[in-house]
């Protein structure tokens, strides 16, 4: 599909940039990957690892910064739409810039999207779009229904626009096993609630999902991928099974479990061998057949939270996970 395209990633230096880049060099032959981020220092150092392959390309830039866009969409194919302000107290501190940056760049992505003719746009959401409590989840849940919406103004351009979702990612940057990694040599690790459960997802699993958005999209979905889950205090367990274990209570805007898909949503969600696909309730296009495929409707009040969930990651398993990518982990 992305054989000899242009290909821009905003927000390109994260976690998922990093995994996306290299994995698509080596499954495709794209023309060119654009790497659109503001972090000068990020993309140095990004640009070590791809030094002598004239397919990476690198372009600094702001995702608020609308003629930016505008000049580095030029002559792409296909975007995929990483960027954000992702930290919850981050966002809760500083309200205007996370919207900002979750809000209106992504009315700026879309908008350039459109003017420039892109063929497909994937943009990735997060667990807490899902019956948000906190102002970073309320703003991805405004971009998933802005990328969703804009599929109805596109009109002649044809841009395609979907949306991916899943939790933190295994091993990432501020997530809770590298966290774990660096205070274990305390004795003691924090954890907020001993019922606290989490979806467990890998780099690559979630770069496979907006593979498979590209490939499958008409316009409008939100994909979530089927991961299991793991309560925190085995996940402690696994990362230092001789430390103890502090309950510190749960933190501002901060859930007990996550949720992918809510009761409202069951509705509108269909579900496949690997994933659930939410379609949109305008437009009858959660009735409409290419959309669907051979999805199959999930019960009225369907809820995928990480507590309810029929798959679990077992000790074995992320025991496993951790020995194969000890030298990424917090790196990612």
């Amino acid at each position: 599909m992305f054989d000899n395209k242009v290909l821009l990633v905003t927000g390109g230096t994260g976690s998922f940039g990093h995994a996306f880049v290299p994995m698509t060099l080596e499954k495709y032959n794209p023309k060119k990957i654009i790497i659109f981020s503001r972090d000068e220092m990020k993309q140095w150092e990004m640009a070590k690892m791809f030094a002598g392959d004239k397919r990476v390309r690198f372009f600094i830039g702001d995702v608020r910064d609308k003629d930016r866009l505008y000049r580095a969409l030029d002559g792409v194919d296909y975007v995929i739409h990483a960027a954000a302000t992702k930290i919850v107290p981050t966002a809760e501190y500083n309200p205007f810039e996370c919207i900002k940056t979750n809000i209106n760049g992504a009315m700026n992505v879309i908008d350039a999207c459109i003017d420039h003719d892109i063929k497909g746009c994937v943009a990735l959401s997060t667990d807490k779009a899902s019956s948000p409590i906190n102002l970073y989840g309320a703003t991805k849940l405004a971009s998933d229904k802005l990328f969703v919406a804009s599929n109805s103004y596109s009109g002649e351009h044809g841009t395609r626009f979907s949306v991916v979702r899943y939790g933190n990612v295994m091993g990432s940057r501020g997530s809770v096993i590298p966290f774990f990694m660096s205070i274990r040599d305390k004795g003691v690790l924090p954890v907020t609630d001993e019922r606290m459960t989490r979806f467990m997802i890998s780099l690559d699993e979630a770069v496979k999902l907006v593979w498979h958005a590209f490939e499958d999209m008409v316009g409008g979905e939100i994909y979530v991928k089927k991961i299991p889950s793991m309560k925190v205090t085995d996940i402690a367990r696994v990362v230092a099974p001789e430390a103890d274990i502090e309950f510190v209570g749960i933190r501002p805007g901060e859930k007990l479990h996550e949720q992918m898909i809510g009761v409202e949503d069951s509705y509108h969600t269909y579900e496949y061998d690997e994933h659930f696909k939410i379609l949109p309730a305008i437009n009858d296009w959660d009735h409409c057949p290419s959309r669907i495929k051979n999805g199959v409707k999930v019960p009225e009040g369907f809820v995928y939270a990480s507590d309810n969930n029929q798959e679990w990651m077992t000790d074995e398993e992320l025991s496993d996970w951790i020995d194969q990518h000890r030298d990424k982990i917090g790196n990612l």
